[in-house]
């Protein structure tokens, strides 16, 4: 089982959601860091690691930033981390599974189900092995204590409280050092 770390310049996490029933706001976070645990000939024994800045959120929109890291939302002076850690890979496909794991957000932990395709392996121009992965989750703010809204006169909510999060994942192959 090859150890992967994840590359910060070619990984993204990113969120949306309704902004008063109409449109979809999204977002992404800057800073994100983890370890993988990968062997393509036995990916079901796979496992991930992921910690995110929670400060690193952007919407390119500064206000709207400023309210998401607030304690109306992700209060990241107490809560400066999102975390995820695996807890088991089931393949749905030849390239194709199902992550299971813990998020821990806004200081509550509960399990989410990424689903995950397998886009290869290859090496960089700079003689390093890369693998890519997409994912996609949908979960419901609230679930972690993101509870801060507004009612609309025309009925509905400011925010959505579902949240889609889409993951774009670039691992380099960690070397074995030579002594």
């Amino acid at each position: 089982m090859a150890e992967w770390t994840l590359d910060p310049a070619h990984t993204a996490v990113e969120f949306s959601t309704r902004h008063m029933m109409v449109t979809t706001v999204r977002g992404q976070f800057q800073k994100v860091s983890g370890t993988l645990n990968f062997d393509p000939q036995n990916p079901a024994a796979s496992s991930i690691e992921v910690t995110i800045d929670a400060a690193s959120l952007t919407t390119s929109v500064e206000d709207r930033d400023n309210h998401l890291r607030s304690p109306d939302f992700l209060d990241v002076a107490n809560y400066p981390t999102i975390t995820f850690k695996s807890t088991k890979v089931e393949m749905t496909g030849p390239n194709t599974g199902k992550i299971s794991g813990d998020l821990t957000m806004h200081g509550v932990t509960r399990p989410v189900v990424i689903d995950a395709e397998y886009l290869g392996e290859g090496k960089t121009p700079y003689g390093k092995t890369v693998t890519g992965f997409t994912g996609t989750t949908k979960i419901n703010r609230e679930d972690w204590g993101l509870t801060w809204n507004v009612a609309l006169e025309t009925g509905g909510w400011l925010v959505g409280k579902e949240l889609t999060i889409r993951l774009d994942v670039e691992a380099i192959k960690v070397e074995p050092a030579t002594v």
